[in-house]
């Protein structure tokens, strides 16, 4: 039977696994959730965040999504879907309007003018689409710090305004290959916004933050500050690097070089880890030097790939530090080397920290992006317009279907040519005034 009306369910594609994520409302308030479960299964097909082989891809996600209802014990039809991509821009634009000439409150079309006069900077490429729009900060007069202007007296209205693009066509991979996998597709939301929501504390949010999650094939960065992310950043270098170079200096296999670093990452001593082939000698590999060989490809990351989409944000900006997560986020020293680098706290995330009772072996930094998700669309339900969506119509042809999908379909989906900018922009306008009328 299907039991969604009370469930909330996120289904994220990576390049390591699949993992989809239940939770259940609390009776007494729509606010309150539970995890009540979480399906996993090893992604195949998917490469760098990327869908390369869409077949595999399905596959795996069916797995992930019979794993989550062999748990929770009912059937799941819709997602919201995270996701990765290695092409992801994050810009900042500005826009301003008038009040009048006499003070007087701010309205929700004022909200809306101001809104669509920060988008008027924008020029989206016709390949790529607004995933998320995102207003960062207002201003009344001048005075900046405002997070809700409705209400409030002035003469003029400024606001900041970050929007998220995506290429498109890894959208429709990912369309195509979740639907394709029987679920429909509720939502589409980046991962990197989704790992900061599962590790951030409220406060780390509003004093100001840098997530950071390592992956098997992506590092995605989202920095906070005011409670809101100012940028998002997605670098093409993951827990997959670690185990090719593990593989090339230590001469192992590749699937005897990812057990070494997963039992690295779950060590409690310094003995040496013995490893054992088919048909070969069993070798024992020194964990020291392979911590050597694991902390140069990290040192790599943070220095050259980390580090250059820091300084137009001042470090002071983020008294929270750094906070870790991903499945990378094991390794022992990384907040040690991380902190020596750039000179800032470091911590790694716990999902335990936001909801409680995660199912065993399912409760460490890999799952965060799980419990963000979860979180995501919480925020969304209590204030619509702090992360305005892409409309669904602008990824997908077409309106929502009304039914729901056979589990086992395997149709193929035709999809529209990517919108321009302006017409996507459009689109997306006409969705915030929906939510705003909705919410006021």
């Amino acid at each position: 039977m299907f039991r969604e009306p009370d469930t909330l369910i996120g289904l994220g594609v990576g390049t390591t696994k699949i993992a989809v994520i239940v939770a259940e409302r609390d009776p007494r308030s729509r606010d309150i959730v539970q995890i009540i479960g979480i399906g996993s299964t090893p992604s195949l097909g998917i490469r760098k965040g990327l869908i390369v082989n869409l077949e595999q891809a399905v596959r795996s996600v069916r797995n992930a999504v019979k794993d989550a209802e062999n748990m929770v014990g009912f059937k799941l039809s819709q997602a919201m879907v995270s996701f990765n991509a290695i092409d992801v821009n994050s810009v900042m634009s500005r826009g301003m309007v008038s009040l009048g000439l006499r003070a007087r409150p701010v309205e929700v079309e004022d909200v809306e003018r101001v809104i669509e006069a920060a988008q008027t900077e924008l020029s989206i490429p016709a390949n790529k689409v607004a995933l998320h729009t995102i207003p960062v900060r207002y201003s009344i007069d001048g005075n900046f710090g405002i997070d809700d202007p409705l209400g409030m007296t002035g003469m003029r209205l400024e606001m900041e305004l970050q929007t998220i693009t995506v290429p498109m066509p890894y959208v429709h991979n990912v369309v195509n290959c979740v639907e394709a996998s029987g679920i429909e597709v509720e939502g589409l939301v980046i991962k990197p916004i989704t790992s900061a929501l599962g590790a951030l504390t409220e406060e780390e949010m509003r004093i100001g933050a840098i997530s950071l999650c390592i992956g098997g094939g992506t590092t995605g960065l989202t920095f906070y500050r005011d409670g809101r992310p100012v940028k998002v950043g997605i670098v093409p270098i993951g827990g997959d690097h670690i185990t090719n170079d593990l593989a090339s200096v230590l001469r192992l296999p590749l699937n005897k070089a990812e057990e070494l670093k997963k039992r690295l990452f779950a060590a409690e001593n310094d003995d040496l880890i013995k490893l054992d082939s088919k048909g070969q000698q069993q070798r024992a590999i020194d964990p020291n030097m392979a911590l050597e060989v694991i902390g140069c490809r990290l040192e790599e990351l943070f220095t050259e790939h980390v580090a250059p989409l820091i300084p137009e944000h001042d470090p002071k900006l983020f008294p929270g530090g750094f906070i870790l997560s991903g499945g990378v986020a094991k390794t022992p020293g990384i907040e040690d080397l991380l902190s020596d680098i750039f000179k800032m706290p470091v911590r790694v995330a716990d999902p335990r920290d936001s909801y409680h009772q995660m199912p065993p072996g399912r409760d460490d930094t890999s799952y965060i992006n799980a419990t963000g998700t979860i979180r995501y669309m919480l925020s969304k339900e209590r204030n619509p317009y702090r992360f305005i969506d892409s409309p669904v119509s602008l990824w997908r042809g077409g309106s929502r279907r009304g039914s729901r999908v056979s589990r086992h379909t395997n149709d193929q989906r035709d999809y529209p040519e990517p919108q321009r900018a302006g017409e996507g922009m459009k689109n997306m306008w006409e969705r915030f005034k929906e939510l705003t009328k909705e919410l006021f």
